[in-house]
């Protein structure tokens, strides 16, 4: 019986993990060691920036907001794209003591409001003229850089709940209803990039391509401060804004060794492959790495061919500040496809419904330990009380199974459930097998409201105008499921909603077409 499994926090003994303890000195050693070394190419034109001039303009910036009147503890928004000013104000604002709530850039005028009055922030730093106090930064060939700051009136604005060792209010998801507000400790950060760069043994010859916006976790740690920690580089696109039409270019022009994104985008790629490839010589990728959103097997080795690399699965959510678990390096353990891997530096459990722990294999609620975990919602008790237990577990809502060696499968979230006949029907697994029908490029599934219960629903993406029709996909589908799980409507749709951070938007998805 599988009763918790810990994961090793490194994947080789030789390797120590950067010594970090949180935002403030994130960029320390890389200063001490490797001042000169590149720390972003940003900007359309790909100007370089190091680490010494990098941590240089993050603490400009940090005596700045000092001597516009911020202190120690304050709140502040950060609206900006994946730009040179995100990085620069984030560390800044680190650096000055403040506790910063990355927010996406696209989110209407009236719900920046509500959510800065809701943090208390008392200020916005925003890249953009006219959203907050502007935050400028100028880069020049030859390394030279300035910033500058345009601030604004002080908000009243008080925070709630936040702690003395707060660095970052992030928002989750919101895939299914109201975004939560969850906030996190220097040592849930220092943890988290630690776990992350011990994975994938991350170090000062490793680049990437910022593809995940900043605003969320997966692109604040995993591609950010995990590869800024180690002395690695990270290119961000022209405008902030990842495109898919200049992957391979991106790729090649940060020399680029591993990247990650969600499925979506890899499955984005994937459908582009036939037109765009790498050409004769493709950037020295060691891994490609998916997370945040299930990734199926067949697209999964399907992109390891376009990309000539492992592609590795990894899981995580916001209150656990990112990576829970992930496939290891192939020269570090066994690759398992349908999998996401073992823990990263947490204890996993899978806990059945009567709050007994599940023997291997059998499915039940994914629970995680571990400090990367967060100690709650912000002023939402009630929320905290049901998401986290009293010896610090994280009840994730996810439904998975992990087997005899820790590896975990996801089967979906627990609330996506649709009951159907004394049956409970995962739309995650049926999305897996629709997604193997030669016609599909994406599907979605959902409850249909039907009396006490539920039908089973199907909204499908198609390939090409000469794909197969409903009737022929459900055929597949009936070929490879249980009765009772083959959706009853099937409508096929050009697009499919999707959250800011790329994820399925499962609440418009059942508001559109349930």
């Amino acid at each position: 019986m599988v009763t918790s499994v810990s994961a090793r926090v490194s994947g080789t003994p030789h390797y120590r993990p950067p010594a970090v303890t949180g935002l403030t000195d994130l960029l320390d050693r890389q200063v001490r060691e490797r001042p000169a070394a590149q720390a972003l190419v940003a900007t359309g034109d790909r100007l370089p920036l190091g680490y010494r001039d990098l941590a240089a303009l993050a603490d400009r910036l940090a005596q700045e907001l000092v001597s516009a009147g911020l202190r120690r503890g304050d709140v502040v928004g950060l609206v900006s794209s994946n730009t040179v000013e995100f990085v620069v104000a984030l560390l800044g604002a680190a650096r000055a003591g403040l506790v910063t709530a990355p927010l996406n850039p696209a989110v209407t005028a009236a719900e920046l409001d509500f959510r800065t009055r809701e943090l208390g922030a008392r200020a916005v730093l925003a890249a953009e003229h006219g959203v907050g106090w502007t935050v400028r930064v100028v880069l020049r060939p030859g390394g030279a850089a300035t910033v500058g700051l345009r601030p604004g009136a002080l908000a009243p604005g008080a925070p709630r709940g936040l702690a003395e060792d707060d660095a970052l209010v992030l928002f989750t998801a919101g895939t299914m209803g109201r975004a939560r507000t969850v906030p996190l400790t220097h040592g849930n950060v220092a943890a988290s990039v630690r776990g992350i760069c011990a994975t994938y043994e991350l170090g000062p010859g490793d680049a990437t391509v910022a593809v995940m916006p900043f605003f969320h976790g997966h692109g604040l740690f995993a591609t950010l401060l995990s590869t800024l920690a180690t002395g690695g580089r990270v290119l961000l696109p022209a405008c902030g804004r990842f495109s898919a039409e200049t992957i391979w270019d991106d790729l090649r022009a940060a020399g680029a060794t591993w990247f990650t994104a969600v499925p979506s985008l890899h499955e984005a790629l994937l459908d582009r492959s036939e037109t765009q490839d790498p050409g004769p010589h493709p950037p020295p990728l060691r891994f490609v790495r998916s997370c945040s959103a299930p990734l199926n097997a067949a697209s999964q080795r399907a992109l390891e061919r376009v990309f000539r690399a492992p592609l590795l699965s990894a899981y995580g959510t916001t209150e656990s500040t990112h990576q829970v678990s992930s496939e290891p390096l192939p020269e570090r353990g066994q690759l398992r496809h349908g999998s996401v891997g073992r823990a990263t530096g947490v204890r996993l459990r899978v806990v059945g419904p009567d709050g007994r722990v599940c023997p291997a294999g059998v499915r039940g609620e994914v629970w995680v330990q571990g400090p990367t975990v967060a100690r709650g919602y912000l002023a939402e008790p009630a929320g905290t009380a049901r998401g986290f237990t009293a010896d610090g577990w994280l009840r994730t809502g996810d439904l998975g199974s992990l087997d005899e060696e820790g590896y975990l499968s996801l089967a979906g979230r627990i609330e996506n459930l649709i009951a159907r006949g004394g049956r409970t029907v995962s739309p995650e697994y049926v999305e897996d097998v629709l997604a193997g029908c030669p016609s599909v490029a994406e599907a979605a599934v959902f409850g249909v409201p039907d009396g006490d219960g539920q039908r089973v629903g199907a909204a499908v993406v198609v390939r090409g105008e000469e794909s197969a029709g409903p009737e022929e996909i459900l055929r597949y589908c009936r070929d490879r499921l249980a009765a009772f799980a083959v959706p009853d409507r099937l409508v096929l749709v050009p697009s499919l909603p999707r959250t800011a951070q790329g994820g399925l938007d499962r609440l418009a998805l059942r508001e559109r077409y349930a």
